[in-house]
């Protein structure tokens, strides 16, 4: 048989079954419990592919944990919806995305899964700060106050699960948290 132009090649299928089944892996046991064999198991592949197209496990966690956090565009809305929009949005992602939850569970102990959330926060809510903020030089500082805002309810409401976290309704958590990240995004500095 034959490949045709366009036509998927197996070492891709191969690659995004393995990508699938690392996936629900780490949300399902966390990074540490997860391992290649069960990975492997789980795209009924063996784990020798896993090896060779991820090198090691923090190689395959990098390529799993690799997504867009899907920021609205905030340079049309009005600067004073931008924390509400903000807080919405990652309520939306922690809810339908179990990969954003385990690498948040990752990241406390993890160093490579630190490393990792830290290279998507950055690349991605940063720009939003420079965007906004009065001051650029301020950005990178004011995205870390952003991010402690955001990662601090994500943790406690999704991770931890508090029980006053988990039992606030979503309208709730927009109205404590909207006004701090408006405030860290926009306000002059104190």
């Amino acid at each position: 048989m034959t490949e045709t132009a366009g036509a998927p090649r197996r070492s891709d299928a191969t690659r995004a079954a393995i990508l699938e089944a690392a996936r629900e892996r780490f949300a399902a046991d966390g990074y540490e419990r997860a391992t290649i064999r069960a990975i492997a198991r789980d795209a009924d592949i063996d784990p020798s592919m896993v090896m060779r197209y991820y090198g090691n496990k923090e190689g395959l966690f990098a390529a799993a944990s690799e997504f867009d956090l899907r920021i609205p565009e905030v340079g049309a809305l009005p600067t004073a919806h931008i924390g509400a929009v903000l807080v919405s949005h990652f309520l939306d992602r922690w809810e339908q995305d179990e990969v954003l939850t385990a690498l948040l569970r990752a990241s406390v102990t993890n160093a490579a899964a630190a490393d990792r959330a830290r290279e998507i926060f950055k690349a991605q809510l940063g720009p939003i700060a420079l965007g906004v903020c009065p001051d650029p030089a301020e950005a990178p500082r004011r995205a870390a106050l952003v991010a402690s805002q955001i990662l601090g309810m994500a943790l406690a409401r999704y991770v931890l699960r508090f029980p006053p976290a988990v039992d606030m309704s979503r309208e709730e958590v927009v109205a404590w948290l909207a006004p701090t990240v408006q405030r860290y995004l926009t306000a002059e500095l104190p």
